[in-house]
């Protein structure tokens, strides 16, 4: 089993990167999703979010109001703090069971926007990193995502920078080009990871 990291700076196309990596045939665990799947309604980890941030968090389903807690969070690191203390321990539960279910042979490929800044480099055989020029990934997240671009700079300035994640790296997928050139970076990223397995 080969333990890829991936991971970039928000906006820098990483899920696509992802996305075209499983395609391929690589076991993806995506820890955004999993940090989703966490705080649905009625787990311990949404129990333990309304207790540290108030029941104003909730949407009127019941769910998480993601965009309200994204929104308090960026803006006051020690908020951050808090809400990572709760969601972290039990994303890294999920991801190590997700693991334990893949094949002995299997390209894991572990999606997480936050290895550099959480120093997770070492858990992986290799670490890729999805990279693209800050005014781009600016474009892509309030033409793409819809967010301002206050909230956006708010979140990439959260982030570690693109010069401490590309310390971590063993690998760099340029994503400033097309689509076209990104399949072509990622075919020869798989040809690699596949004759590391």
């Amino acid at each position: 089993m080969l333990k890829v990291g991936l991971t970039g700076g928000i906006g820098s196309g990483k899920s696509e990167v992802s996305a075209l990596l499983r395609a391929r045939g690589a076991v993806v665990i995506d820890a955004d999703r999993i940090a989703r799947e966490v705080v649905e309604p009625g787990t311990p980890g949404l129990a333990a979010v309304v207790a540290e941030f108030g029941e104003d968090v909730l949407l009127p389903s019941g769910g998480l109001d993601r965009e309200k807690v994204g929104r308090v969070v960026f803006a006051d690191p020690e908020r951050l703090a808090a809400l990572n203390a709760i969601v972290h321990p039990l994303v890294g539960e999920r991801m190590e069971e997700l693991m334990d279910a893949a094949p002995a042979d299997a390209v894991v490929v572990y999606d997480v926007p936050l290895l550099a800044e959480n120093g997770l480099a070492s858990m992986y055989d290799e670490v890729v990193v999805v990279d693209a020029p800050e005014e781009a990934r600016l474009d892509r997240l309030v033409a793409r995502r819809g967010m301002t671009e206050e909230d956006a700079r708010a979140r990439m300035a959260n982030q570690a920078s693109p010069e401490e994640r590309r310390a971590v790296a063993t690998r760099v997928i340029d994503n400033s080009g097309t689509l076209d050139d990104l399949k072509k970076q990622v075919d020869a990223l798989w040809e690699a990871l596949t004759r590391s397995a």
